[in-house]
């Protein structure tokens, strides 16, 4: 939790500010109860209207005085607060831009989510609650102690009995919530995972009819939720009646004590009163410190938990060369020796022994069955997974020297990628074109479109360029989505071109003029296609055949098919009347 404290750094001035106003307020106020205890012995009592009128305007202004002090402290608080979670966010989500595929799979999408929306929230929340009473709340309770001693000592010290047992209590149930509210956020998490996965995956729930088990089955989330916050609410809801019976008790006693003393003359009914302001000011501070605290304990949790995502840096963070962002601006060559790899959690290698050597202008086609690792394999030339064996080298240079933070502002921005999954963003088709090019003109897009075979359709929509398109490009079909897809990754010119089984949804006509346009691509950059069609990678320059992780066989199409069984059977399933 300390960590966090740094983005609390540019606010020091408003960190300072709110807690000094908030502590002039609470002095103001201290003097009320004087105040009243003076209008009633010396005015009330003696029916002195002017004294009564006098100080009547006196407690005006101190509410005045308070509430412009109130005002401006919780200004100072709220702008620190907001000011903290938008540069608190910020580095989250910078933390996981700058994360490995194997670490972000590790936490989850909904665990990240979780961090950077409720987390964050919370603690904001308590950040701009502890600028604005944390000082004040005890100031008051020990500044109301005190000013009851200059009023009776007698009745002050039931003061001193009751305050260390009201701190005692707030504290007892402070330790308690604290390892309660961390399951609470924990089993947010889950919920916002499930909710996330129905909410995405709608038409397959629905397709096969399991709407009511993932019904039950949220239910199940919602109800481990509901259980965990209703027990640590019971917890913390313990705090309020506990700390009005001991304030009760303390007000019967100083009323005891106070009252005694009035009757035999030794105080007047002015100083009772006061006396029994001050253990209300007491009482009312008390359940903010409590409120405050529970507010705190969920604070403390959710920092914790954002300290631990923001500690968890890429093992080469801080040893890696940081080389010049021009390093990859041109690329020559791509090679693979002796790579191999294994997910976190895999009980065998998705990658064995895989050497390769692809250069500028050539196509390398990649095929195999479903789980051989070609995906795996492109994923590690974008510098997606750290972990892995062996050496890949871009122009000579060895990416193992570098961490996934340094590789997004150099190699990743001469690659363009086109993944299995097409994703759109909302916005227009111009606004996810320019996704590969910022400043892409016109001509530039239209040129794009061409070769993606994309621009019939487009220019056939209204607004054409500025057609819009919905959340995940649902509103265009699979085939459209795909080709848009591929054209954000043309207009890019990129010197490193991935297809990722990119054309799975065109027919064989669309595809091989797509292919078309590959080729022209390819002319000045190393493209890389994966496919599960032998047709769409027949005419690549060399072909890399996977075979459950191992490299089976490489070469163009006519030696892999005298040479390598893998390959002659995947060709002979799709083309069974082809002479071999």
């Amino acid at each position: 939790m300390k960590e966090l404290l740094k983005f609390l750094k540019p606010y020091t001035k408003e960190s300072i500010l709110g807690p000094l106003f908030k502590l002039t307020e609470a002095t103001f106020e201290l003097f009320v109860p004087l105040v009243i205890a003076g209008i009633v012995s010396n005015g009330i009592e003696r029916n002195d209207n002017a004294y009564i009128l006098k100080m009547g305007g006196l407690l005006v202004l101190l509410a005045l005085i308070g509430l412009t002090c109130a005002l401006t402290a919780q200004f100072f608080a709220a702008k620190a607060a907001t000011g903290f979670a938008a540069s608190l966010r910020e580095a989250i989500f910078e933390n996981i831009q700058s994360r490995t595929y194997s670490e972000l799979e590790e936490h989850g999408t909904g665990a990240l989510i979780t961090r950077i929306t409720s987390d964050v929230n919370q603690l904001q929340t308590g950040v701009n609650l502890f600028l604005r009473l944390f000082l004040r709340s005890p100031f008051i309770v020990f500044g109301a102690v005190i000013m009851a001693f200059t009023v009776n000592v007698k009745g002050a010290l039931v003061f001193v009995v009751c305050v260390p047992i009201l701190f005692l209590v707030v504290f007892a149930v402070l330790l308690k919530s604290i390892p309660l509210y961390k399951k609470v956020q924990s089993s947010l998490e889950t919920v916002t995972v499930k909710t996330r996965e129905n909410i995405t995956g709608i038409r397959v729930i629905r397709a096969f009819n399991c709407d009511d088990e993932e019904s039950e089955a949220f239910d199940k989330e919602i109800d481990t939720l509901k259980s965990l916050q209703l027990f640590a609410g019971r917890v913390t809801a313990i705090m309020n009646p506990a700390t009005f019976l001991i304030v009760n008790v303390a007000t019967l006693a100083v009323l005891y004590v106070g009252a005694t003393q009035v009757n035999t003359g030794i105080i007047e009914r002015g100083a009772l009163i006061a006396l029994l302001n001050y253990m209300a000011q007491i009482l009312v501070e008390l359940i903010k410190l409590a409120n405050l605290i529970i507010t705190m304990t969920k604070s403390v949790a959710c920092g914790d938990r954002i300290a631990t995502l923001l500690k968890e840096k890429n093992v080469k963070e801080e040893t890696s060369e940081i080389p010049d962002e021009n390093k990859f601006e041109k690329i020559d060559s791509v090679e693979f020796d002796a790579v191999g790899f294994k997910y976190p959690t895999a009980a065998k290698e998705s990658l064995k022994d895989i050497s390769f050597n692809a250069k500028k202008g050539e196509i390398i086609g990649i095929i195999g069955g479903t789980g051989s690792g070609k995906t795996t394999l492109i994923n590690l030339i974008c510098g997606y997974y750290a972990d892995y064996s062996g050496v890949i080298k871009v122009n000579d240079e060895n990416l193992s020297g570098y961490s996934a933070a340094v590789l997004t502002k150099t190699l990743r921005g001469a690659i363009g990628i086109v993944p299995q999954t097409a994703v759109l963003f909302s916005g227009t088709v111009e606004d996810n074109l320019k996704w590969g090019k910022k400043d892409a003109t016109k001509e530039d897009m239209d040129k794009s479109l061409k070769r993606a075979e994309a621009y019939d359709f487009v220019y056939g929509k209204k607004g054409e360029l500025q057609a819009e398109v919905t959340e995940g490009g649902k509103n265009f079909s699979g085939g459209q989505r795909q080709r848009l897809c591929i054209a954000r990754a043309f207009v890019k010119e990129p010197e490193i071109l991935i297809l990722d089984d990119s054309t799975s949804a065109l027919d064989f006509v669309t595809e091989k003029k797509v292919r078309a346009g590959i080729r022209e691509i390819a002319e000045d950059s190393i493209c890389f296609i994966v496919s599960q069609r032998a047709a769409s990678i027949m005419d690549a320059d060399k072909i890399l055949v996977l075979d459950e992780g191992e490299l089976a066989g490489c070469g163009k199409h006519e030696e892999l098919i005298k040479s390598c069984e893998v390959y002659r059977e995947i060709y002979k399933s799709q083309f069974p009347e082809a002479a071999i």
